[in-house]
């Protein structure tokens, strides 16, 4: 596969999880991945991971959801990709790095919910704000979102307000950069097998889990991430502004 040969992206959040399944499918695609993580060591493995299996990346560390935290992030990038042959701008921007918050609107405290805001909301926007200069025309972005957002969910509500704000950012952008050739899209997983999700070892956990699925499992990483690869490559060039569902039909009878 090389759909993305020749150009350079960014993963948020991309040392594990989601993010790190999004890093290792746009890297089999040809391009240059700058992986980033609050732990460097994590992102570095990552990073040195890809490497070994034919990709090009490097890591990108910076902490998100505090003062500064946008501009830190380009400033690593910048450095990392300096050390790459015409290392300057930027394709393909995934916004994937997110925190959870349950809870009940009862539940959740100030100090939680603006850190939840901090991290899922504010961080991207400004990361999109600092990054306008160096995406290229006919650009990428794609935000992960979260299946939460089309249903109520009041398990979880300060983190399904700040997907739904995401949302609402990618249609606006979807707007605003369409003159300059960049598709602005968002990706909404429902359940997904990783480490943020420890319950799921619990059999019965992941039964339930399953059965919101009209394919009755969980979805692995690379099934949000084949989603983002179609988004960052020209197949989806006539798509923008859209929240593109990624939840196996999950709870589509509700």
């Amino acid at each position: 596969m090389s759909r993305l040969t020749g150009r350079t992206a960014l993963v948020t959040g991309g040392s594990r999880g989601i993010g790190r399944g999004i890093a290792e499918r746009l890297a089999r695609e040809g391009a240059l991945v700058a992986v980033h993580g609050r732990d460097p060591e994590a992102a570095g493995r990552t990073a040195k991971e890809i490497e070994r299996d034919g990709g090009r990346a490097f890591a990108v560390a910076a902490e998100l959801g505090v003062p500064g935290d946008a501009e830190a992030l380009w400033a690593a990038f910048d450095a990392g990709l300096a050390g790459y042959e015409g290392g300057h701008g930027l394709d393909i921007l995934v916004n994937n790095a997110g925190i959870g918050q349950p809870g009940r609107i009862h539940e959740v405290d100030e100090a939680a919910y603006d850190r939840v805001f901090a991290v899922n909301a504010r961080a991207p926007f400004f990361v999109v704000r600092h990054g306008l200069d160096r995406l290229r025309d006919g650009g990428r972005i794609v935000n992960v979102s979260s299946g939460v957002t089309r249903v109520a969910f009041p398990e979880a509500v300060a983190y399904a307000m700040t997907k739904g704000a995401l949302n609402t950012l990618t249609l606006t952008l979807a707007q605003e950069l369409g003159p300059r050739g960049i598709t602005v899209n968002a990706v909404l997983p429902g359940i997904v097998a990783t480490d943020i999700n420890p319950w799921l070892a619990d059999p019965s956990a992941r039964a339930r889990a399953s059965s919101y699925s009209v394919f009755d499992r969980v979805a692995e990483p690379a099934d949000v991430a084949d989603v983002v690869a179609f988004l960052a490559s020209d197949d989806a060039r006539w798509v923008t502004g859209q929240n593109l569902d990624a939840s196996g039909g999950s709870n589509l009878g509700v």
